[in-house]
């Protein structure tokens, strides 16, 4: 069964970050293609957790949002 999660990916200093935000699983890569290409296998490997499993029947995990704020610094 496919499912489908969001994705962030941020440049760091060094290399891309990639996120999960419904599952807060985290990998990086040197390009963004790599750090998401990393990321769906940590995500693949996340789920195959028996515990992930019985939590994910029990609440699925819904959509996250990605918005953007302004502050004042």
């Amino acid at each position: 069964m496919e499912r489908k999660f969001s994705a962030v990916v941020t440049k760091g200093p060094v290399a891309f970050v990639s996120l999960c935000p419904e599952l807060g699983v985290v990998s990086q890569g040197k390009s963004k293609k790599s750090a998401l290409t990393n990321l769906r296998e940590a995500v693949e490997l996340y789920l195959q957790d028996e515990d992930v499993q019985k939590t994910l029947r029990k609440r699925p995990v819904s959509k996250a949002t990605i918005s953007s704020i302004a502050v004042s610094a």
